[in-house]
């Protein structure tokens, strides 16, 4: 008697196959779909950034190129680097260079400075009325025109009637025109440019101070520890990671000396050490209609300061583990 071992066919698989995933285009529109909202309060800055940073781009090329008016920005004759070997030839090019450096670096250095050291003794005052009053009393120079800042300094440092000219007078300092000779110019520009701008710069800071926990304050004063080593353990520590941000996002601009509040301090006498690469790039351009030579410079001016964002990026990657990328 023999059995039947035979078994049954298997079922065909009769299951459908996965769905191809969505496309980047489809899954795009699906997120503006459902986050529409957040994407129409984007749109206007969006618009205004592709605007007025990434089309003027377009331009860059002028720098390459022997501008013509007739031909536009893109028809004329290539000249390759000719405008940047003009300029680093130029006898004005280390004057430039040197003067744009030491302005640019004493007004980070003493900027970057200030706005801490203000709000860690802001954050020190108890009570809250004193504390206002002094946020509001240096907040304010930060509205103040730079044409009205220009035009105080004429009127306080005048050699002839200025306050603190006959003030120093008083105390034997006589003569010293600050805005007019090539030793003071300098410090007058640094220490007005950080009078206007610490108030409103410490401000970030202290929004990081004021999100230490009130905890280590506590603990801090219960080991016995004095005002000084609290800002030193724990609101100078609170305090890295910005300060560690915004310097990266300073170093980007470190040759953008503002041009306004310069080139209106300008004059004959302190010409010698007041002469940096944007006014310099102004007087070429517009005053002497050298187009394609200033966006040469205009342009050399960029890559360099983006040099010193990589450079300042990855030694902060590296040193503090914080970065913007």
């Amino acid at each position: 008697m023999s059995v039947r071992t035979d078994t049954p066919a298997p079922a065909p698989d009769t299951a459908a196959p996965p769905a191809p995933a969505p496309g980047r285009g489809a899954r795009l529109r699906r997120h503006v779909a459902r986050y529409w909202q957040l994407w129409a309060m984007l749109a206007p800055a969006l618009g205004f950034v592709i605007v007025f940073a990434y089309v003027p781009m377009y331009g860059i090329q002028l720098a390459f190129r022997e501008f013509d008016f007739s031909a536009g920005l893109t028809g004329g004759k290539w000249v390759g680097l000719k405008y940047f070997i003009q300029f680093f030839e130029s006898p004005l090019f280390w004057d430039l260079m040197r003067n744009t450096v030491v302005i640019s670096m004493a007004t980070l250095v003493l900027g970057f400075i200030t706005p801490i050291f203000l709000a860690l003794v802001i954050n020190q005052i108890l009570r809250s009325r004193i504390k206002r009053a002094v946020q509001t009393i240096t907040y304010l120079p930060h509205f103040i025109s730079i044409v009205v800042i220009v035009g105080m300094l004429q009127v306080f440092l005048s050699p002839t009637s200025g306050l603190i000219t006959r003030v120093l007078a008083f105390f034997g300092i006589d003569g010293v025109n600050f805005l007019g000779s090539t030793s003071t110019f300098v410090p007058m520009y640094v220490i007005s440019e950080v009078w206007q701008h610490t108030g409103w710069n410490s401000i970030i800071y202290l929004a990081a101070l004021a999100g230490v926990s009130t905890h280590l304050y506590e603990a801090a004063k219960i080991d016995g520890a004095s005002k000084l080593q609290i800002i030193r353990h724990v609101d100078i520590p609170a305090l890295v990671p910005t300060m560690v941000i915004l310097l990266i996002l300073n170093m980007g601009g470190v040759l953008n000396t503002g041009f306004e509040k310069v080139f209106l301090m300008q004059n004959t006498l302190n010409l010698p050490v007041s002469e940096v690469i944007s006014t310099y790039t102004y007087k070429i351009g517009i005053l002497s209609s050298q187009f394609s030579y200033s966006t040469a410079i205009g342009l050399f001016n960029t890559v360099i300061n983006f040099g010193f964002l990589v450079l300042a990026n990855q030694i902060a990657k590296r040193a503090s583990d914080t970065s913007l990328w």
